[in-house]
Formats: structure tokens, sequence, C-alpha cells
């Protein structure tokens, strides 16, 4: 006879009633009379050799924690939505800065200094001092950002002069030739139109020497499928010892029909700008007021490529000066970042050492060393540091990246040799973000920023990689899409390792979601599925760290699949949970059954099950783990929607061809369609049923079998026969 029980999560409220708990029962019973045939073998590969990773969960199975308003800061941080929010059992939590993602500098702290403190303006460097507990983070527009447009809803400064390149890519700071360095502006124009001339608005400092490029085929801005084609320099587009102010250039006599101009610099006037001459920053790089690009007319006059207003161009740079002032802060409190005090204090790290950004793209190395000595000087521990935010997305080249990394990495260093720095926090892709070739043809965005980093001698200093993982297209989801995400994740993490990143540097996923936008399917049960492979699979795959997004509430909104939230929680605008959606069930299910917190490293090892549909999709996916408290430990994905399938399981060593099994009781626990169905009603979306995992207990045994219901994740646990 089994024995059964309800698992309630700790801090759910407890909703489970006398009618849920037969239901339950009921569910078990006809599962065990109606066990499907034939059934499959489940088999576990134990051999010590074998085994295909090893993780702490307490460093490597987390959640993280994104931009709020400042009421959503406040309310989030109460006991009630903290524990709610850990009830689901994540471990560390890492700290996501979107400002970088809005072309905005962040000031960690208010108590700081201007480098033209007359004018409250300039480079902000934070204070390191320990004064009042921080607890909002606001950011800053730039002005320089100028018509640069590629960004996610990039904060208008209040005074847009120009475009400026960032100072800390000139041979000032990174001690090698512009021409190392070169930087751009490239012009959009949505369609190709005739193009034969352009006009440009220099500003100081201004180029000397650049040229004029057009692009020949398709995609160029496109770093994630990689751009197809290359850059041509028009006929008479390169120019040397310029002098800069308003210039109309014809570039060839005849027109070309192009979709993309580029404007590339490699030597610099080195002339200051109208801030503080004082400031060499201020005076090195390039800047420039306007771009047009098209034809000429009989007077030389330049006759703008036409455009549609629907559609207007878009601008794409290099790189941004961070120079900004006291006037730019975005100060409306619906987008801030939580204080490190509060962050720190509050109680959802865990009291585990959290991963931790600083701003690079768009920050200064003084800043950011700041922000480190002061957290460490308030005793809050520290596991990683991230390195900027998406560079890939700001189509930002790998040496130019990799030069900001280094000085970053020099000034972090004096302040702690220990700290383990790491990125670049690519955006989530499926594939190698390529992009155009260097000199030698090389076209991996990744490949180059290793090759930057080994030729410096600085390979050392990249402690780890991360990326983000957003793996499908939010309207085109499907149920059979489930069924790629074991690859795609394996996949990317080959795909790392192949780009020159050793063995010995963990790869790691800071954020992770079904999709870089919302989708209805992110409140289904595809989602609880979807998070349990995904995990799985990244482990199994060599990964080293896993971080899910988001761990704090999230209402509802209307998305291309239906009405859901990018949360474990279904909460309204105070923030009070009204229910819970699959991810946080499956959470549970990760974090308090298949793996042991706060017990140490669990080793993984290969299994396989062998349950294929008619197009050799697999239904049913393992991942198999031995744990501290000597128990081992399987997740199953039953990815079939329509039908429960049953499973021996066998441990067997490939090597010695010895088999066994679990002996003694086995705990089997399962959460899937029958415990969980979202309600698709608009605003009033839910669900219904939202019950806990259900757990059971049976004898161990070969000739056992255990029942995987439809749609539905379960873990088994128990010991084995002749293994510890």
């Amino acid at each position: 006879m089994r024995s059964v029980l309800v698992l309630l999560s700790p801090g759910r409220p407890q909703r489970a009633t006398t009618i849920a708990l037969l239901c339950c029962i009921a569910t078990l019973v006809a599962m065990a009379q109606a066990a499907p045939e034939p059934t499959a073998t489940l088999r576990v590969d134990t051999a010590p050799g074998h085994a295909i990773n090893a993780f702490d969960p307490d460093k490597t199975l987390g959640s993280s924690i994104d931009v709020l308003s400042r009421a959503g800061i406040d309310q989030v941080f109460t006991p009630h939505i903290l524990e709610e929010s850990l009830s689901s059992g994540w471990g560390p939590i890492s700290y996501r800065n979107n400002t970088e993602l809005r072309m905005a500098a962040w000031h960690w702290t208010e108590n700081g200094i201007w480098s033209d403190p007359a004018h409250n303006s300039g480079y902000f460097t934070g204070n390191s001092e320990l004064k009042e507990p921080i607890r909002y983070i606001l950011a800053y527009a730039l002005p320089h950002r100028g018509f640069a447009s590629s960004g996610d809803q990039p904060l208008q400064a209040h005074d847009p002069s120009y475009w400026k390149s960032n100072p800390y890519l000139t041979s000032r700071f990174t001690g090698e030739g512009e021409e190392q360095h070169p930087q751009w502006v490239i012009e959009d124009l949505k369609a190709e139109q005739p193009v034969n001339a352009v006009h440009i608005l220099w500003k100081n400092p201004f180029a000397t020497t650049y040229q004029a490029e057009y692009w020949v085929g398709k995609d160029a801005l496109d770093f994630d499928g990689g751009p197809k084609g290359e850059w041509k320099v028009f006929p008479g587009g390169a120019f040397t010892n310029a002098k800069g102010g308003a210039v109309t250039l014809k570039l060839d006599k005849t027109s070309v029909s192009a979709r993309y101009l580029r404007i590339l610099m490699t030597k610099s006037s080195n002339t200051c700008d109208d801030h503080d001459s004082g400031d060499i920053r201020n005076c090195v790089g390039y800047a420039i007021g306007q771009l047009q690009i098209g034809t000429l007319d009989r007077s030389g006059a330049l006759i703008a490529a036409a455009t549609n207003p629907a559609h207007p161009p878009t601008y794409a740079v290099s790189s941004i000066d961070p120079w900004h002032s006291a006037a730019d802060v975005e100060n409306s409190g619906s987008y801030e970042h939580t204080g490190f005090d509060l962050f720190f204090s509050s109680g959802i790290t865990n009291n585990l050492p959290a991963m931790i950004p600083v701003t690079m793209l768009y920050g200064t190395p003084e800043d950011s060393a700041a922000q480190i000595a002061y957290i460490e000087k308030r005793g809050y521990p520290i596991g990683y540091v991230e390195m900027g935010e998406e560079p890939d997305g700001k189509h930002t080249m790998p040496e130019d990246y990799a030069a900001l990394y280094l000085q970053w990495a020099t000034a972090l260093h004096r302040v702690d040799p220990n700290l383990k720095l790491g990125g670049p926090i690519f955006e989530g892709v499926n594939q190698d973000i390529t992009l155009w070739p260097d000199a030698q043809g090389r076209i991996s965005w990744m490949g180059r920023f290793v090759d930057y980093l080994k030729a410096h001698g600085r390979i050392a200093d990249l402690s780890f990689v991360s990326f983000e993982h957003y793996p499908f297209e939010p309207c085109d989801i499907t149920w059979k899409t489930l069924y790629s995400e074991p690859q795609l994740m394996k996949h990317i993490l080959e795909v790392w390792r192949a780009d020159g990143v050793s063995a010995n540097v963990p790869l790691m996923v800071t954020e992770s979601h079904l999709a870089a936008e919302l989708t209805g399917p992110m409140s289904t049960i595809f989602a609880g599925l979807w998070l349990s492979d995904n995990v799985g699979s990244f482990f199994a795959g060599g990964g080293s760290a896993f971080y899910h997004s988001p761990i704090q509430p999230q209402g509802l909104e209307k998305s291309c699949l239906g009405w859901a939230s990018w949360s474990n929680f279904v909460s309204d605008r105070e923030y009070d949970i009204k229910g819970y959606t699959s991810l946080y069930h499956a959470a549970h299910m990760i974090n308090r059954e298949w793996v042991q917190h706060r017990s140490g490293v669990h080793t993984m090892f290969p299994s396989t099950v062998g349950i294929k549909d008619a197009e050799g999709n697999a239904l049913v996916t393992s991942y198999a783990v031995h744990r501290p408290d000597g128990n081992w430990s399987l997740m199953l994905v039953n990815r079939d929607g329509e039908n429960p399938h049953s499973v021996r399981a066998v441990f067997e060593n490939s090597v010695s061809k010895q088999a066994t099994s679990f002996e003694g009781p086995v705990a089997d626990v399962t959460f899937g369609s029958e415990q969980y169905v979202w309600i698709n009603d608009g605003p009033n979306s839910h669900a219904d049923p939202d019950h806990a995992p259900v757990g059971t207990t049976v004898p161990g045994g070969l000739q056992t079998v255990f029942v995987l219901p439809k749609a539905s994740v379960t873990v088994l646990r128990g010991k084995v026969a002749g293994l510890p």
C-alpha cells in the first residue's frame, strides 16, 4: 500500500483542502491501476569515471532581482513578500543592472563627487565611505548619447547635444593605437535608397582620419544571426587631415543602393569639447552633432535619402561617452534599482554570497572600484562580479569590451585581488554571436574577446563567462517547442567552449526565461516543464551556475499568446500575492526535491529513458544526481501533454556491467497538469487548480514501476543497493 502526502511549499498559504487531498489520492490510485504499457527502462550510468558534472546548489542554483519602481522596492522588500519569494528554494541571487540596457549611467550611491563639481556634471564617482544606508539607486540619462537609438527605451537627457565616443577606448587609456579601437556611427535607413553623399556636423573632438562605407549584403547589425555581407569604402570616401566643422561630402560620381552607411574613425583631433578642458576625457575620442546621408543636387546641396515616417532612420554607435550631469537624473520613481544596503540586509540573498554587477559600458573604473569597496566595507559577501551588461545588444566590438574589461579589472583587483570577475553577459542567443570580420577574418565575438585577453596576458582576469538564456520567440511557441530546450542549452555551452573559453572557466546563465518578451506560456504548465529541462540540461551540458529570473512578484499583462506574468507569482499592483505560477512549483521540485541545499556538492551522472514520439522527439528527459546525503535523485520531465508513461529505474555501472536498483523506501514526488491548470481570463487570469507537488512513498526494487503523469515533472529519490 502506498503512503500518500500533499507537499505544501514553505511559506505558501495553506490552501490544500480535504477535497484537494482526496482528489490527489484518487489520482494516484488511478495511476497505479492504469500504468501504461510497455514500461520503459530508465538507465543511470553510475561508473565513477563517467560523472558529467558536480555542483553545490548553494553556489550554483539561484534566482535574480531586476529593476523596479520605488513603490515596488518598498513593497517587495517586506517580510511577507521576501518569505514567499524565497520559499520555492532558490539559493544565491544575481543582481541585474538594467540601467545599461537603457543607455544610461547609474549612481550606486548619491554620495560622491563630480569631475566638474562647479557645474555638478562630468564623470561621477561614488564615495565608498559608510554613511546612511543606501535604499534606492537612480539612473541618469547620457547627453552624449545624441542621436544613438539602439537601446531598450533609452533614457532621454535634458540636453542631448551630440554623440561622443567613450574616452576609455582611446590610446590615452588603452595604451594602444587609435586604429586598434576604431569608433563608428551607422545610419540605418530601414530600406535601400540611392546614396552617394553624406553631411556631417563634426564637434570637438573630431576625426582627422575617417572613411565613409556602405554595406553590401543583408543584416549589417544582426549580431545574433550574423551579418551577411561586407563594408565597402566609397570611391571618394577616405579622408585624412580633416578639419572638422560642417562638411557635405560627395562620395561617388554615381549613387549606390544601400541601407546602411558607416563612418569609421581612426584618428582624433584630440581637441577639447566645451565642458572642462582640464579633464583629458573631454578632449579625446570623436564627436558628431549631425549625420545625414543621401545624394547631391546640382548645386551640391544634400538631398536626404527618402525614409518612411513610420520607420525613421536609426543610428547605432560603437560606444558612448558616460559624461552626464545632475540634471539628467531619472527621478520619476518608476525606474529604480535596489540599494545595496537594503539588498544585502533584507534577507533576499539567503545569507549567501551574491552576484553583483558593475556598470562598464557607461561608467568609470574609479566608480566601480568605489562600489565594490563600499560593499566590502559593509561586510556584505560577494560571490561574483559581472562586468557591464549585454555588449552584443549594443553592438560593442569585442576588442572594445575587452579593453574596458581590463581597465575595470585592474581597478577592481586593486580593491580586492580575490574578486571573481566575468562577463560578457550576452543577450539570450542560441547560436554563436558573429560580427563583421577583423583583419584576420575572425567573426566570433567570444573568440575575439578571449583572444584579446590572451594576447594581453590577462586571461586570468576572466574568472567566469556569463550569458542570458531566452531561447524562444515569444509569439511562436507551441507545445513541440518544448522538445528543443535541452539541445539548445547544451549547444550554446558547446559554442562558448569552441570559441576558446577554457574548460576551467565556469559557464554561467545569469538570466533565464522562456523569451525576452512576455508570452502566455510563461504562466502555463509549459513553463514549469521548460524550467525543469532548462536547469537539468544546463548542468548535464557542463554548466556551472544557473540563475532563474526573476524572484520578485509581478502583475499580469496581456501577451501575444494569452495573459501571463514573468514571475513565480501572480500579484496585484500592490504586490499582494494572489496565486502561484508553474514556475514556482517547478522551482520547488528542483530545489527542494531534486537537490538538497545547505548540504554540499552533488555529482551528476548520465541517464537515458528512450521514450520518443513518432517523429523521434524525446518525450521524457532525465537528470540524475548523487546527493551528499547518500540519496540518488532522478528528475524526470514527461513532456507528453496527452499521455502518462511508466518507467523502471536501473542503476548500471557501464564499466563493470553491474546493475542494481533503488532499495528501501523511494520518494516519488510529482507536479504537473493534474495539479496546475492556467485559466486564461484576461486580467482575471489565474491557475485552477493551483496545488503543490504530490508525494508518495513506494518500495524500491528492479520491478518497481514509476508512473509519470502527462505533462509533469517527477522526482524519484532514495538509496541504491550496493552504491554509497
